[in-house]
């Protein structure tokens, strides 16, 4: 079994700060929770997120009350007055800014899951569904998704699969030509803390990959997109702007 990586026990041990304190022991008042950070790994810089679903509520956003797409982070954190602690894009979308594959919102799938063929990478197969059900997420080939009958309060569907079950995806080179801003999500084995990545310069498919495997301990990771990669998180003063986006995910107090 592969030693975790001190990078993710840095992580959770950032994630046991959020505790709620003991039983009978004043708490002064805290500070935002610091779900993100700056990590060096893969010879890059990247800003990491760990969410302990145990602690944190993550959903997923695409419409708003009036049926028009969020469309950015800056617009999902004004209507969440506040709350928001962290937010991304979360997978591939089509012109109108619709989810290309699968969508669960709130348990309510919105989009039917994808097994078609096709140009870009979303379809270089296996794709991949990142879903979230009570207080455990968990990343699965789209395949693997379909016959657990897994039935998420929140899903999204992206591709190609960064890592599945312990393995860089097959199609994806060490390191190929193609360099691009990055974002992805992953689970470790205990499937309570779901971690996000997005890289601060172009990277390849396998730098991206390798983060999530060897520097984050998790054994399934998905790539949510790229060029378009945005971050929301107020802790590092940062709400990137982007072109108009499709499906974001975000992080809230329980």
């Amino acid at each position: 079994m592969r030693p975790v990586h001190a990078l993710l026990i840095a992580l959770l041990a950032l994630l046991a700060l959020l505790a709620p304190p003991l039983p009978g022991r004043a708490a002064a008042a805290p500070a935002a929770p610091e779900t993100c950070r700056a990590v060096e790994a893969q010879g890059e810089t990247f800003t990491v997120c760990a969410v302990d679903l145990r602690r944190q509520r993550l959903r997923l956003f695409w419409l708003q009350a009036d049926g028009r797409p969020y469309g950015s982070l800056g617009t999902l954190a004004e209507t969440q007055g506040g709350r928001l602690s962290f937010a991304m894009n979360a997978g591939m979308y089509d012109k109108d800014q619709a989810p290309v594959g699968l969508y669960v919102e709130d348990g309510r799938e919105l989009k039917r899951a994808s097994t078609a063929d096709g140009p870009g990478n979303f379809h270089l197969k296996p794709n991949g569904v990142f879903w979230v059900k009570g207080e455990t997420a968990g990343v699965l080939d789209t395949a693997r998704y379909l016959r657990a009958k897994i039935r998420p309060d929140y899903a999204t569907q992206s591709g190609p699969m960064l890592v599945i079950d312990g393995q860089i995806h097959p199609k994806i080179s060490t390191d190929g030509p193609s360099q691009k801003i990055r974002n992805g999500v992953g689970v470790p084995a205990d499937g309570h803390v779901a971690i996000f990545a997005i890289s601060e310069r172009p990277v390849t498919f396998g730098a991206f990959a390798r983060l999530f495997r060897d520097d984050l301990g998790c054994r399934n990771a998905l790539f949510l997109d790229g060029s378009v990669s945005s971050l929301y998180a107020p802790g590092l003063k940062r709400s990137d702007i982007s072109r108009p986006l499709g499906p974001l995910v975000g992080v809230l107090p329980r």
